[in-house]
């Protein structure tokens, strides 16, 4: 019954994710970018601080650690996903969802810069195959493409390294909350100054707006921003850390198939060629982060909760 609940929970996640990117591509096609994830942040919000307030869950972080929660608002949530969205504008879902993939590499490098964490030759090997096949990928995406395709990179590259290095602070503060408490305020907030700031700078004109942009950013707010993040922290808990970070190797293949189907929009044999070699790196830094010669913390660098951040990195 437990393989059943985790497989269940794996699907569910590996969906949510992988329609995500698609759900981003349609909001930013009526609706301007900071002004959607405003948006998406707002309709997340209400869910996430009922679901606090029934389950007595505290909104505010530990005395000493608010500051950083403040931080947290606009360093995880406002600027990364506004940076997704305005990606997205110019690149396709798919590419999207494989850069987005690339997060456990983020993660490993930003430990080993911030945490002081020595890697192993696993995790070398790793990171160096899927370096060089996600720069094959976005050299190959770019040789017919204009300027503006590497300003969609940028900013998705950029994304991930954020939340790569707000991840890493996280587990430099020993900041271990909640689930429910890491993101309830903080998406509101983000929310809150999103919607202000592409009110007054990007003036969207909301009679131009879509149904079915609306309706996706409604999707990623209320569904993948609260149902996502609830069912990735239910799997955190049934499974390993290494079967829950699989969902990474899975919910890009989902991404480009539904972009295939919807769009008509197939990416060519050398880059599925060269996916296969992006996924053993990404597996293998994932593998090898579970293996008992794994790195250790300098001394005196505090632990937290692994999962706290990961909960958060598609609501």
């Amino acid at each position: 019954m437990r393989r059943v609940t985790i497989l269940v929970l794996f699907l569910l996640v590996a969906l949510t994710w992988g329609t995500t990117w698609l759900a981003m591509r349609i909001a930013a096609e009526t609706i301007p970018p900071v002004f959607a994830t405003g948006m998406r942040f707002m309709f997340a919000a209400p869910f996430l601080m009922s679901i606090a307030w029934l389950r007595k869950t505290p909104l505010l972080f530990p005395p000493g650690q608010r500051l950083f929660q403040l931080g947290i608002c606009i360093f995880y949530f406002a600027i990364p996903f506004s940076l997704m969205i305005y990606g997205e504008t110019y690149v396709s879902s798919g590419l999207a969802s494989i850069i987005f993939a690339n997060m456990p590499v983020a993660v490993l490098i930003a430990s080993v810069i911030f945490l002081n964490e020595k890697m192993n030759s696993m995790q070398i090997m790793g990171l160096t195959i899927a370096i060089v096949a996600l720069a094959g990928i976005l050299l190959e995406e770019t040789k017919t493409s204009t300027e503006s395709h590497w300003q969609g990179i940028i900013a998705l590259v950029s994304a991930v390294n954020i939340h790569a290095i707000i991840y890493t602070q996280c587990k430099k503060r020993s900041c271990a909350v909640s689930v429910i408490t890491f993101n309830a305020l903080p998406c509101f907030l983000a929310g809150l100054i999103l919607s202000a700031a592409g009110w007054f700078f990007e003036r969207p004109q909301i009679s131009a707006f879509s149904m079915h942009s609306v309706l996706s950013t409604l999707y990623l707010g209320a569904f993948a921003g609260v149902f996502g993040i609830l069912c990735y922290f239910a799997l955190q808990q049934k499974a390993n850390a290494f079967q829950a970070s699989l969902v990474f190797l899975i919910f890009p293949l989902i991404a480009v198939s539904l972009e295939n189907y919807i769009y008509g929009y197939a990416i060519s044999t050398y880059l599925m060629l060269l996916i296969i070699p992006l996924a053993i790196g990404i597996f293998l830094t994932l593998i090898s982060k579970n293996m008992p010669a794994t790195s250790r913390n300098r001394r005196g660098t505090l632990q937290t909760n692994d999962r706290t951040p990961d909960n958060a990195k598609h609501s």
